[in-house]
């Protein structure tokens, strides 16, 4: 260990050890990062004791540019903050100039997004499946109905195989979900949703009628035999995969939550506001939402070079 006070970065390793009972990987974690930023002050001729907040918001660009990650930034500024806190717990520092410093922001990666010509392959597939019917007419109903029901409605997909039965006795064009914290919402079918869901009640009810031993009535739309009673996410998510293959579609690419992106992205690029789609989505914060905001930063880009003035003289000149 160099210059970083040794005395006192031992001082700090030994309370973190026996007050706070952090492990040896953690420890020798805490130390590996110190020594990294008493270098990186060392060169810049200031002891790391007496660092300021400028010159360790100097250290956290260095590192910015060295390629490190946000989260990898975020780990040495904790680091930091652990050891300047214990400085001024200590009375070894007035202050603490870590406490001023923000957390650098982790980039949200963009969601994927299967495109409209995608979908349309995938419903597709799913709606001549359900008319073909093959060995298990009921099964590829129930999957005709789930995909256009999550495409028409954006669910998550905990919302959509824990749907109630008496979704079938409702009329109208919109459902009423329960999402994240017993919230309920409203959410709009499309006529082929309801095509799609009606189908599958009629072929669940002829069973009940038709067959020696038929199941007991369930209180859910997609019932199973698992512990819940309803269809499994995991057994729809495989099922997808299934069906994004035989349409075509790269599986890797697909899942239910990627049909909840594709719903809220189509919308926003045919010009819905992001308010309608927070509430459509069951966000409780606008800033989850926001994550989309790529679709209308390139709709907004669109709409400029199509309408704008100058940018049609641009395009004659080109």
């Amino acid at each position: 260990m160099t210059d970083l006070s040794t005395a006192h970065v031992e001082s700090f390793l030994e309370m973190m050890s026996a007050e706070r009972g952090a492990a040896n990987n953690t420890l020798l974690s805490y130390e590996r990062d110190l020594e990294d930023a008493s270098s990186f002050l060392r060169q810049r001729g200031i002891r790391p004791t007496d660092a300021a907040p400028d010159d360790l918001r100097a250290y956290l660009s260095h590192l910015a540019q060295q390629g490190f990650k946000a989260s990898s930034q975020a780990r040495r500024l904790s680091a930091l903050r652990q050891f300047y806190k214990f400085l001024y717990a200590e009375g070894l520092r007035t202050d603490d100039p870590t406490g001023i410093l923000d957390a650098p922001k982790k980039s949200r990666a963009l969601p994927k997004v299967l495109s409209i010509d995608d979908v349309s392959r995938l419903i597709g597939q799913a709606e001549q499946e359900a008319i073909e019917g093959g060995t298990d007419p009921l099964a590829r109903l129930r999957m005709h109905a789930l995909i256009e029901l999550l495409y028409a409605t954006g669910m998550r997909v905990s919302e959509l195989v824990s749907l109630p039965a008496s979704v079938l006795a409702q009329n109208g064009r919109f459902l009423v979900v329960r999402g994240k914290g017993n919230k309920e919402r409203m959410v709009p079918l499309s006529h082929s949703a309801i095509r799609a869901m009606q189908a599958y009640g009629a072929a669940m009810t002829r069973m009940h009628e038709t067959e020696k031993e038929p199941p007991p009535d369930s209180p859910w739309l997609f019932p199973s035999s698992g512990k819940a009673g309803y269809l499994p996410r995991q057994v729809f998510a495989r099922d997808l995969k299934d069906l994004a293959a035989r349409a075509g579609i790269r599986v890797a690419a697909i899942s239910p939550h990627v049909l909840r992106h594709a719903f809220a992205s189509h919308l926003l690029a045919n010009g819905a506001d992001l308010r309608a789609v927070q509430e459509l989505l069951g966000h409780s914060d606008i800033s989850t939402t926001q994550i989309y905001t790529h679709v209308l930063e390139e709709r907004l880009h669109q709409l400029v070079q199509n309408h704008h003035p100058l940018a049609k003289q641009a395009k004659k000149h080109d």
